[in-house]
């Protein structure tokens, strides 16, 4: 039996980050290799722990650090594919940035003498380690306040630093978009941590676990709206989305599928810390969340229809994607928490395909304005292979896991709507919105790969990228069409701990 197997899935990466920080000009280009691997070995710790969880297993590491705080670590049915499949896109993404790092280096600072170049490509990996540290911390955390370091952890080390420095746009528009990026990051994590103040103020805990003593509790309300509005801010939920075009857009492509599963993750604390433990004292909030939720996949969606930047394209659709999961977790039913959990999991999944490529198609052809664009079917196969399995994965297509996560969620959704007459028809609304996304994503893979080549786009230059930016995408998609194949093992593991309700 592999030892303290939680503690090395969350600390692994981030030795790894000072190791190549301290010996930064010994690795050179080595540093995303070793990236690469160290985020292959905690998949493999994931698939161990996952078989032990899988045969019924709970894995609890217990670590204390104080009376009231610990990094005690918990693997369950829920935690376990949640860390399991972003921990899979972190790895991918990182072999992704091994090219499209250096490329943004030469775009951003020119030629540049061989010290400077190693001084960006290697910080730029020492940063991205923290975000598979953060992620797994977050899914893995049974204390608030662990829970709480961890979502600060991610908003302040890498996503300022890495948007500031590798990002689009010219040098102070990078750090105002970084800006806004930490200004509502640290916004959500606020609203999050004095909800959990609150909380122990009238338990006496900060573990998730003793949350089931607030059932009842006058105070349980304003606690749960202060956790569901910091997540909110995180899930771009309409009123809170003005950040996600802009952050989401200009971030560098290699690490913006991150920052959709960073702003998904918000779906899983949700759950977690509210959902489980007070499922009766949510039941208030409940047609609220499900008319926000419909009407962000609305907004989101017609916001999407409306761009012509492809990388803008990408962030807008993320705002609409977002709230299905949202949907399905505000019905409260077993069915739609379930689905709203698989939705989750094949949107970060779809959604880092799908922004990746987007990446690939700047950094191929060096535009951004999808008017630009078409007829790269012929130059880059490859990609336009890739931008469809996006595609078909969040227009919720079968065989595809969306397909299974749309499903069951709205499944769960017209099981509330028939105890609750009033949300028959917002739940109709949202099944109809779903067309929304199969029009925008396949009418933009016409617009871009098909029909006549546009002359800005005609150079011998112009073909698929190297087999590392490729490649692991493609290992994603095959992972979404075996989730839509055989879903069995995933939602067991969902139903162990949302099946207890």
């Amino acid at each position: 039996m592999i030892p303290h197997i939680l503690l090395q899935i969350v600390v692994v990466p981030v030795v790894a980050s000072i190791v190549i920080f301290l010996t930064r000009s010994i690795l050179g280009k080595k540093a995303g290799w070793i990236t690469g691997i160290t985020l292959i070995y905690t998949t493999a710790l994931l698939c161990v722990a996952g078989l032990r969880v899988y045969r019924g297993e709970i894995i609890h590491e217990k670590y204390p650090l104080g009376p009231e705080v610990s990094l005690n670590l918990l693997a369950d049915g829920l935690s376990l594919p949640v860390a399991l499949i972003i921990n899979l896109i972190c790895t991918a993404l990182a072999f992704y940035s091994i090219h499209y790092v250096d490329h943004r280096i030469e775009v951003i600072y020119g030629e540049v003498d061989k010290k400077t170049w190693l001084i960006y490509y290697t910080r730029f990996f020492f940063l991205y380690l923290f975000f598979p540290a953060g992620f797994m911390g977050v899914s893995f955390a049974t204390n608030l306040i662990s829970m709480y370091f961890f979502l600060e952890l991610l908003t302040i080390i890498p996503l300022y630093f890495i948007m500031a420095q590798f990002g689009y746009s010219d040098y102070i528009t990078r750090y105002k978009v970084a800006l806004i990026c930490l200004f509502w990051g640290v916004a959500g994590a606020t609203l999050f941590l004095i909800g959990v103040l609150l909380a122990y103020t009238q338990i006496g805990s900060f573990e998730i676990s003793e949350l089931k003593n607030l059932a009842g509790n006058p105070l349980t309300f304003w606690i749960a709206l202060l956790v569901l509005l910091g997540m909110a801010t995180k899930l771009a939920i309409v009123p809170f989305q003005v950040w996600m075009p802009w952050v989401h857009a200009e971030h560098p492509t290699c690490i913006a599928g991150l920052l959709a599963v960073y702003a998904n993750i918000a779906a899983y604390v949700i759950v977690r810390v509210l959902v489980l433990p007070l499922h009766e004292d949510m039941k208030v909030f409940c047609l609220p969340i499900l008319i926000f939720a419909l009407i962000t996949m609305v907004y989101g969606s017609f916001l999407t229809l409306a761009q012509s930047d492809v990388k803008r394209f990408c962030a807008c659709s993320t705002i609409s994607q977002i709230s299905y999961s949202v949907f399905g977790i505000g019905a409260l039913t077993i069915w739609g928490i379930e689905g709203g959990m698989f939705y989750f999991l094949s949107h970060i999944l779809g959604k880092a395909i799908l922004f990746s490529t987007a990446g690939i198609l700047v950094y191929v052809t060096g535009i951004r304005d999808m008017r630009k664009m078409g007829g790269l079917w012929s130059k880059m196969p490859i990609s336009a292979v890739l931008w469809i399995s996006a595609a078909l994965i969040l227009s919720a297509l079968p065989p595809t896991s969306g397909f299974v996560g749309k499903w069951i969620l709205f499944g769960g959704a017209f099981r509330f709507a028939m105890h609750e007459n009033i949300a028959l028809p917002i739940v109709i609304v949202g099944l109809i919105s779903t067309i929304l996304t199969l029009v925008y994503t396949f009418l933009t893979a016409i617009r871009v790969f098909f029909g006549p080549l546009k002359p800005e786009v005609s150079s011998d230059n112009i073909k698929d990228p190297p087999l590392t930016m490729s490649v692991p995408l493609l290992i994603l998609a095959v992972i979404a069409l075996i989730l839509g194949v055989y879903p069995k093992p995933l939602l067991a593991l969902l139903h162990s701990v949302i099946g207890l309700l």
